[in-house]
């Protein structure tokens, strides 16, 4: 007897629908079951598991010869999410249950021997998946994964949590568990980041300066200094004044973190903005994303929020170099001899530097690097990526006053009220278009939103001229006054604000 019900194959952080058939002919003296449809290992062992559970719940296996396809056949299947279905297609293979409900279900689940169902990744996007699907009604997942389920499933579809097959085989059987319903305000409420408060930094008021802006504005930034100048305290502190994230930004962190099954117990959405720190012995495929089947890497753990790279000239050369791309273009396509995977990567960049091999930097200090190794670690780090950093700050050694005194600076809880309001100024200033912060403006929106005064014009030819700025260097200078006159509350772009900004510019300046 043929049965058919639905699961679901996650690639990259994307799921399709996949439909489960199972076909129990009756025929051959043993039971023996063959699945088919491009399954990978874990996917072939789930036979064994689901014998096991159905003997434990004392079910029926079905007979002789039993054929199990995982359509579409092209598209490869991975992981124990699909013991579930296929022990319910057994199940109705023999006649057990409803099959005209079973076909409007989709189920995920790995088996347990004795019968239990187990958490799997990705339920976020199945259920993303699920919910677009008009012939699907009901949607099956292990109770530790409903939250996160029902979230993103949708009003139309209704999820069931699951913790046994038996009560999976009521559900079919006219005695369904409560669907379960999910209040996403509940989930929405800000968690305030717990990486300190800035009033807990003593002095460096140019890097905090920096920092500020760089969060209204979504810039990147270069911090340079000796060691223990506080760079990366400065930095832990940057997600506790970022503005909260918006729904859609919720979800797709979170689908992104689901995937990688890293979302906690008890925190089915990422309601706050990740913090990533790489270690520099990092490779660029645990950078980027990639292996045999790709997966996201750390700048797409990082979306919608902050990547923190200390030490940055320690990192490989070619590690930093795949980096041009997704800072240009907020994603990075990873591609494979199984197919290619395009993963989103809009983060925040803060990086950080000594000015020398020593740390020093200085002969006042005790820095006895000769210039020739000085350039040799700079040089560690490439002009194209330099260029796509807004903001090179000098975070310099505390003198005895500022290191004897109590920190004296703004709280965070002061500084985001800025930055919040200078996000709304950006939302109704690019309502209806791609971009949402002035560090994504693109040309259209650069001519249209960053008018000079004469005299800031006059300033700019200057500045091209004297550190001959690349286009793209000019137009981050421009991103960044934009974002010192939001600050400001300025509508038009003074001469002070492009100052400041062209500050910020060291590297270009041979400045460090």
């Amino acid at each position: 007897m043929l049965a058919r019900t639905f699961s679901a194959a996650v690639i990259g952080i994307d799921a399709y629908p996949v439909e489960v058939e199972v076909n129990a002919t009756g025929r051959g003296e043993q039971s023996f079951v063959s699945i088919v449809g491009l399954p990978d290992t874990a996917v072939k062992e789930s036979r064994d598991r689901v014998r096991s559970a159905l003997q434990s719940c004392g079910f029926p296996h079905p007979e002789g010869a039993t054929l199990v396809n995982l359509a579409p056949a092209d598209l490869r299947k991975e992981g124990a999410a699909f013991d579930l279905p296929i022990a319910l297609g057994m199940l109705a293979a023999v006649g057990l249950l409803d099959r005209e409900r079973l076909n409007g279900t989709l189920a995920v689940g790995e088996l347990a021997l004795n019968g239990a169902v187990r958490p799997v990744r990705g339920v976020l996007p199945v259920a993303v998946a699920a919910g677009s699907c008009r012939d699907l009604h009901f949607l099956l997942v292990p109770r530790a994964n409903v939250e996160e389920a029902a979230l993103a499933a949708g009003d139309r579809l209704q999820v069931f949590p699951i913790d046994t097959l038996p009560e999976a085989v009521r559900f079919f059987q006219g005695t369904p568990p409560l669907p379960y319903r999910a209040d996403v305000k509940n989930y929405l409420a800000v968690h305030r980041e717990t990486g300190g408060d800035f009033d807990e930094v003593k002095g460096q008021n140019l890097a905090r300066r920096a920092l500020e802006i760089a969060a209204a504005g979504g810039h990147n930034v270069l911090m340079i200094g000796p060691p223990g100048t506080g760079k990366s305290m400065l930095a832990s502190r940057l997600p506790g004044i970022l503005p909260p994230m918006t729904w859609a930004e919720t979800l797709e962190t979170s689908r992104i973190h689901s995937v990688l099954g890293l979302l906690s117990d008890g925190q089915p959405l990422l309601n706050r903005r990740p913090f990533r720190a790489p270690h520099h012995t990092i490779s660029d495929v645990g950078l980027v994303g990639g292996g045999r089947n790709p997966m996201p890497g750390e700048i797409s753990m990082a979306h919608n929020g902050v990547l923190f790279l200390d030490e940055l000239p320690e990192f490989k050369r070619n590690v930093l170099e795949v980096l041009r791309q997704p800072l240009e273009n907020g994603r990075i396509t990873v591609s494979r001899a199984n197919g290619s995977c395009t993963f989103p990567a809009r983060f925040m960049l803060v990086a950080a530097m000594n000015p020398c091999p020593c740390g020093m930097g200085d002969a006042e200090l005790g820095c006895r690097c000769k210039p020739d190794e000085k350039k040799r670690y700079r040089r560690k780090i490439s002009g194209p990526l330099l260029d796509r950093i807004d903001l090179h700050v000098e975070v310099l050694q505390l003198t005895q006053e500022e290191l004897l005194a109590a920190p004296s600076g703004e709280n965070s809880e002061t500084i985001l009220n800025r930055v919040t309001a200078a996000r709304l100024v950006q939302q109704d200033r690019f309502h209806g278009r791609s971009c949402h912060c002035n560090a994504m403006m693109g040309s259209r929106e650069l001519q249209a939103s960053c008018r000079v005064t004469a005299a800031a014009q006059l300033l700019l030819r200057q500045a091209i001229s004297s550190f001959k700025l690349s286009p793209r260097a000019y137009d981050r200078i421009l991103k960044v006054a934009r974002t010192i006159a939001d600050l400001a509350g300025e509508t038009a772009i003074q001469e002070r604000h492009l100052l400041e900004a062209v500050s910020y510019r060291s590297a270009d300046r041979n400045e460090w």
